[in-house]
């Protein structure tokens, strides 16, 4: 029996120890971590996606306003929308926060850190980057099986959308954000990435700003041959249908004026490929539309 026991004792000595983990994140800062985190709060919708895509739902202790995916995600301690309450955060006792390069305010991530929190930005300019963003949460989460998994799901549903919707006869496309101003996205946000999957070409992709105002006037100069609307929900806005008194457009005399939910669009996650189906849909319907 004591010679078991001391089997028992030289096992627990001779266990490796968890190595140091390290990454390099969107910001090009470094985050270390002496385990896989265990409690982890999100700062943005689309990292409260990617954590439980990455088989980390279970580590999340805290979420923002606007996450509400997975289901699970809403039951989660909230820790403010646009604005973040730094100190329900603190009080959370995350070993890591993440959030999101270009959504979450500097100065907050900048204070966070100050009170000594560990925090990680993300950030996926191209559909591709997200397969990265899910292996790199599951190397902090110690879920890389799961991560990985996904990962190559992910990789495998876009190429497949890739090799049949990239290289159709191209079509021009305004995507519009919203009304009032009247906002839509250059060829560096992810939303133009998605158009350039489906074989389509966003018409202010050369505007300097990620999500540019732009005027009813150049629109109309540019005369695109789908308007695509996301809005702020699930339901088609009703401002769509505004340009149908445009007649001289080519998307209203062809009535190529197309929906897509902005949650599946719009969030750097899995389910932008959901988007992006939805949205490929379209244009192929655009090029049937076609004068012969």
């Amino acid at each position: 029996m004591k010679r078991l026991r001391l089997s028992a004792l030289w096992a627990l000595v001779c266990l490796p120890a968890h190595a140091e983990i390290v990454v390099t994140d969107a910001s090009g800062a470094s985050i270390k971590l002496a385990a896989p985190a265990r409690r982890i709060v999100s700062l943005a919708p689309n990292i409260t996606e990617l954590l439980f895509a990455a088989g980390a739902g279970d580590r999340v202790v805290g979420n923002v306003d606007f996450g509400n995916y997975p289901p699970a995600a809403k039951a989660l301690p909230k820790v403010g929308g646009y604005s973040l309450d730094l100190e329900a955060i603190v009080a959370l006792k995350p070993d890591l926060v993440m959030g999101w390069e270009t959504g979450n305010a500097p100065a907050s991530i900048s204070r966070l850190r100050a009170m000594g929190l560990t925090v990680h930005l993300s950030e996926s300019k191209r559909i591709e980057d997200i397969a990265g963003e899910l292996e790199q949460i599951g190397k902090l989460a110690g879920t890389e099986a799961t991560a990985k998994a996904a990962a190559n799901a992910f990789r495998e549903r876009y190429a497949a959308l890739a090799t049949r919707f990239s290289q159709r006869p191209p079509v021009t496309v305004f995507y519009q954000i919203w009304k009032q101003p009247l906002m839509t996205v250059n060829g560096k946000q992810i939303i133009s990435d998605v158009i350039r999957l489906c074989g389509g070409r966003n018409v202010f992709t050369n505007l300097p700003a990620l999500t540019p105002n732009v005027s009813v006037e150049a629109v109309i100069t540019a005369n695109p041959e789908v308007i695509v609307a996301s809005g702020m929900d699930d339901s088609r806005p009703e401002w769509l249908d505004d340009w149908r008194r445009w007649t001289t457009l080519a998307a209203v005399r062809r009535d190529n004026l197309y929906f897509v939910p902005p949650d599946v669009v719009q969030r750097h996650t899995p389910r932008i490929l959901d988007g992006a189906e939805i949205l490929c849909a379209h244009l192929e319907t655009a090029r049937g539309k076609r004068p012969r």
